[in-house]
């Protein structure tokens, strides 16, 4: 007796496997692509930041946020000050981080170095931090871009 045979063969079933493999491999690697090539309606960046539940910064310690779709930097400084700087280095646009043994703010991309006043103090960063303003109100933290008074929209890069 013969058995009947089969609509779905193990061939054609190895051939839609290896078929459904291959598009997936195609879309992960051309999705990243396409998405920087066309990376569609981006707004532009706020002029200030709403920080609710910002953690306590003790004197001598710094906090990452996000500022828009950028980093950005709170330190408070060993004499108690809070400021606020952009965290993206100005060499190479890695995210810079705060360093209390040192009390600067370091690029770990090529060892340069910021004051707690976003000047560059060694390294190949060519010029210093955005830094912005910071107003503390009650529970919360207000960071707003240095030049552009509260509520106006930014200009829109040329």
């Amino acid at each position: 007796m013969k058995l009947k045979e089969s609509l779905f063969t193990r061939r054609k079933f190895l051939n839609w496997s290896l078929t459904a493999s291959l598009a997936a491999l195609f879309g992960t690697a051309v999705g990243p692509v396409w998405r920087f090539v066309f990376p569609g309606e981006v707004g532009p960046e706020p002029t200030e930041v709403e920080l609710k539940d910002f953690p306590e910064l003790l004197p001598g310690t710094g906090k990452l946020f996000k500022f828009g779709r950028h980093p950005a930097i709170m330190i408070r400084t060993p004499d108690g000050k809070l400021k606020s700087f952009t965290a993206v280095c100005t060499h190479f646009e890695c995210t810079v981080q705060y360093k209390k043994d040192t009390n600067q703010i370091w690029c770990a991309c090529h060892n340069g170095f910021y004051d707690t006043n976003g000047k560059v103090v060694s390294g190949p960063p060519p010029r210093p931090l955005e830094e912005y303003d910071v107003a503390v109100e009650k529970d919360k933290i207000i960071v707003s871009r240095r030049g552009v008074p509260k509520g106006e929209k930014p200009k829109e890069k040329a």
